[in-house]
């Protein structure tokens, strides 16, 4: 059943902008993504997974701090060939995020929480 909505959600957010060469949502240890039809990921699926794992420990410091500056929205990294864009499922999950760098990086966050906020 999350397979099923996870799939559907790495589609609409794969389609709300041609920028975007990536989606991944990483939960229960399982990786559910899709790169852009056409492209090649820089990364091999184990190699993304070994990155999901520590962005997750990453995501759990950041909700400690949750009562003074409150919930974290998004993270942003920007690397020599993409930004890469981590952000919570409903869940306990995180779904990932990689663009194209000439891109207009809010617009492209605000359309990806649009479309990830319309599945919640």
């Amino acid at each position: 059943m999350i397979n099923l909505e996870y799939e559907k959600i790495c589609d609409a957010i794969i389609d709300c902008d041609e920028k975007i060469r990536y989606v991944g949502i990483y939960d229960f240890g399982e990786l559910i993504d899709k790169v852009r039809p056409g492209l090649k990921s820089y990364l091999t699926k184990e190699e993304t997974e070994m990155s999901l794992s520590q962005a997750v420990y990453r995501w759990s410091t950041r909700k400690k701090t949750t009562e003074k500056i409150g919930k974290p929205i998004f993270a942003l990294a920007k690397y020599e060939k993409i930004y890469r864009i981590t952000m919570s499922t409903k869940g306990a999950g995180l779904i990932l995020v990689s663009t194209e760098l000439d891109i207009n990086i809010n617009e492209i966050v605000e359309k990806i929480l649009k479309v990830k906020n319309s599945f919640e």
